[in-house]
């Protein structure tokens, strides 16, 4: 992803104002595409367009569409960072089912407007359609179904504490993000780091079909076993891509008990703590998921919150090995167990809250706000040869935060081409936040992040897309970029989907 982060690191203790979007959050050659693939490319001779009949689309809708001059739009076209308030969409479609979304894609097509899908409303670039465009809200959408066998069909517009809160009712679970509010469809597409990661994989591990509406408007289901390609991409290619995914159907895990945990460590000895870190991550079992959260200051400081699988008795010898790795002792430490959904919960900083509450308050019924930030990403591909590069790199950057989510575990054990996300080798994501919407902030996110790539690579995650990224395509897709290439051309030659960092234009 992409958290709500600063509601993370205030249920793990800590009142400061670190993070962003979800947690959510390599190697080897790309593979040609399939040639069992069914669908067939449609035509590129696209008729000239024609004015958007807002009218029309409203009266074929079994939602809601909502234009500028209706009650409700300023809520409405709300992202959930604030940066994105000056944004005026032509016209934003509240949809309720697929045949309202392929009302819209028709639209688009006709009248060659851009159209952008909306899942929870996290994306780092708020909307990929300009004040002309036709924004695709799928919150109505988010029923949460989880038959006997394990697999759990879930709507587009689902945000996590729906998906959390209906699974643990079925004592299930599904590796995903932590930030409650986050919507199931970006974290997905993108691939899906989160909590329980290095246990079960990469939320886009778990997928085993989609309903997609592609830019043809043809509503498409897609599995390894139909339209194969397709799905091989939407494991990871990023969402916006390909279509507008309306559901997914996940094989989920049954629900472990879980305990999570919090070091934090005195100021100066961020050089250490982060190398004895990247030595443990290495060879911890899956069982224990860890996240290294550095904040900028004069010194810097550190933490590492966590999750394991398992009782207190299990993480203790692990916390003290970690411990031992550092070489240096926390200030504090802490551990809690909790079940699968309580701890699902204190991630996302909402563990004195009721599910309802632990809801979005600027379009729905609950308590959790929006946060103005700005943010990007790296990848850590390998360990730092030298620590102090990074320490020194976050001194005197108050306000400035770097999360490392580590994917290593059962997520490493797919490869970097067998799904469309990358960084299988890695060892984790770095999510570099600001907490600010000021010209200064990006500045500055942008100097760590280029500072950042020079050090550990110039991977970059999707779900923190970043339109200022330099070699965007290689930095997200690694290796897969020409195979995602060639499935977005065929999907939508036409362009109808078509963004600043759209996979056609990489």
């Amino acid at each position: 992803m992409a958290i709500g982060r600063r509601a993370f690191l205030q249920a793990a203790g800590l009142g400061v104002t670190a993070a962003a979007v979800a947690a959510c959050a390599p190697g080897g050659s790309p593979g040609p595409v399939s040639s069992t693939t069914s669908a067939t490319p449609t035509t590129t001779t696209r008729p000239p367009a024609v004015p958007a009949d807002w009218n029309k689309l409203r009266g074929q809708l079994a939602g809601k569409l909502v234009l500028p001059q209706d009650d409700g739009y300023a809520t409405a076209k709300l992202a959930y960072n604030p940066l994105f308030d000056s944004r005026n969409p032509a016209a934003v479609a509240q949809v309720a089912n697929p045949s309202d979304v392929q009302a819209c894609v028709a639209q688009a097509y006709a009248s060659r407007i851009p159209i952008a899908a909306r899942s929870g409303g996290h994306s780092y670039t708020g909307y990929s359609t300009p004040d002309s465009g036709l924004v695709v809200d799928l919150g109505a959408m988010k029923d949460v179904q989880v038959a006997p066998d394990g697999t759990a069909t879930i709507g587009a517009g689902a945000r996590l504490m729906d998906v959390y809160a209906a699974l643990a009712d079925a004592g299930r679970c599904l590796p995903a993000g932590s930030c409650p509010t986050v919507g199931i469809g970006g974290l997905t597409l993108g691939g899906g780091v989160g909590v329980l990661t290095t246990k079960y994989g990469l939320t886009c591990d778990k997928l085993v079909s989609a309903q997609i509406v592609t830019g043809d408007g043809k509503l498409r289901t897609v599995s390894k076993q139909q339209e194969p390609d397709l799905f091989w991409a939407l494991r990871g290619g990023g969402g916006g891509n390909f279509g507008i995914v309306t559901s997914f159907t996940f094989q989920t895990e049954e629900a472990p008990q879980l305990t999570v945990f919090q070091l934090q460590f005195p100021g100066g000895s961020v050089a250490d703590v982060l190398g004895g870190w990247q030595q443990f991550i290495g060879s911890a079992p899956d069982e224990l998921w860890t996240t290294m959260a550095i904040s900028g200051g004069n010194p810097p400081t550190c933490h590492i919150t966590g999750c394991f699988v398992g009782t207190q008795g299990g993480l203790t010898p692990l916390l003290n090995n970690l411990i031992s790795a550092t070489g240096t002792q926390p200030t504090n430490r802490y551990s809690l167990s909790k079940s699968y959904l309580d701890a699902m919960k204190w991630f996302g900083g909402c563990a004195s809250y009721s599910n309802a509450q632990c809801t979005p308050s600027w379009n729905g019924n609950g308590v959790l706000k929006r946060e103005s930030f700005t943010a990007t990403s790296r990848v850590l591909s390998k360990p730092l040869s030298d620590t102090g590069k990074f320490a020194e790199l976050m001194t005197g950057r108050n306000g400035m935060d770097v999360l490392l989510d580590s994917i290593g575990g059962a997520a490493a054990r797919v490869g970097a081409t067998d799904t469309a996300f990358p960084h299988r080798g890695a060892l984790a994501t770095a999510q570099i936040y600001q907490g600010s919407t000021a010209a200064s902030a990006r500045t500055a996110v942008s100097e760590v992040r280029d500072n950042l790539g020079s050090v550990i690579g110039d991977g970059a995650y999707v779900n923190y897309i970043d339109q200022s990224l330099p070699d965007w395509g290689t930095a997200y897709y690694g290796p897969n970029v020409a195979r995602l290439r060639k499935v977005g051309q065929q999907y939508d030659p036409d362009g109808v989907l078509s963004f600043a960092q759209s996979v056609t234009k990489a």
